[in-house]
């Protein structure tokens, strides 16, 4: 990749309507603040901070339904997310969305779906997390819509964010890859197979290595598309890496594992954007998660070793 003329955009989605506790809406500040700007123009790269978008705090929007809670204010976000992403990329800079819980992969996705769709062409979509977010309204058991992100985009769900953009799926099964699962909700788990999408659990990753199976997703995500988008979750990483993090599972990808797949994003050349979310600095010590945070994004930008 030649960086010299490439420009990341950053975009701040400071939400946590669809968490089930408070927090990471400072996320995209703790990012800033361990450096990424500065980072990454190191690497070469131009960057444009995009500031952040406006979101509603919890305790001034009604939540709804239980089964779907801060669903209209959630909808709004993910609609101007959805605008300000298309933009980014209608503009040749590659975005870099900075969250925020993970329901904000709703307006990410669509609004990368939307610019390729316009080319006619697809995008592939590789999805780093502890949990499958594969939930619905109907089997949720919180109702928290950070959990249903994916679903949504392969179609599932409340019709009004599977509608997203006026078309649906924002990409298909067969260029999906969720990597590094390992806490699942019964209902999920059914949602998982039925989907058809590429699922990697930790034990996945414990036999195969992490080498083999990006070399298999990337190929997957790249088969017939223009590009993949990355969605990072912090908590698909070990919590003794990431204390940051609402939703923390033991057992994940360690620091390591993390950066080497990211390496290969950047080696495959064929990251279309990325995007980081459920960094909580009020569970953080030091900002040691949103440091981590910039190491993956740098690795995803081709930062290397030698």
């Amino acid at each position: 990749m030649n960086t010299q003329t490439k420009t990341v955009r950053l975009l701040g989605v400071p939400m946590d309507l669809g968490a089930g506790r408070r927090g990471v809406d400072m996320g995209p500040s703790a990012i800033r603040i361990a450096g990424v700007s500065h980072e990454l123009r190191r690497l070469g790269f131009a960057v444009e901070d995009d500031g952040d978008i406006g979101v509603p705090a919890p305790e001034t929007r009604d939540p709804g339904q239980p089964n779907a809670r801060y669903l209209d204010a959630i909808y709004h976000v993910c609609n101007r997310l959805r605008l300000r992403v298309r933009r980014t990329l209608d503009d040749g800079r590659i975005p870099l969305v900075m969250g925020g819980d993970h329901s904000i992969a709703i307006g990410t996705v669509a609004g990368i779906a939307e610019h390729f769709r316009m080319q006619d062409q697809k995008v592939g979509l590789i999805w780093v997390d502890a949990h499958a977010d594969m939930n619905t309204p109907e089997i949720s058991p919180s109702g928290n819509i950070h959990g249903m992100p994916l679903a949504t985009l392969l179609g599932y769900g409340s019709e009004r964010l599977v509608e997203l953009a006026g078309f649906s799926p924002k990409v298909e099964k067969q260029h999906v890859c969720l990597i590094g699962i390992r806490d699942i909700d019964e209902g999920e788990r059914e949602m998982v197979k039925k989907s058809g999408i590429h699922a990697y659990t930790m034990r996945d990753v414990d036999e195969r290595g992490m080498r083999a199976i990006m070399q298999e997703a990337i190929g997957f995500a790249t088969d017939g598309t223009a590009g993949f988008h990355v969605s990072f979750d912090l908590d698909g990483m070990d919590p003794r890496d990431v204390p940051g993090t609402g939703t923390p599972v033991k057992g994940g990808l360690s620091w390591r594992e993390a950066n080497l797949l990211m390496e290969m994003v950047a080696d495959s050349g064929a990251m279309t954007s990325l995007e980081v979310t459920e960094l909580n600095p009020i569970l953080d010590v030091r900002n040691q998660s949103g440091e981590v945070a910039v190491d993956v994004i740098l690795s995803a930008f081709g930062k290397r070793i030698l």
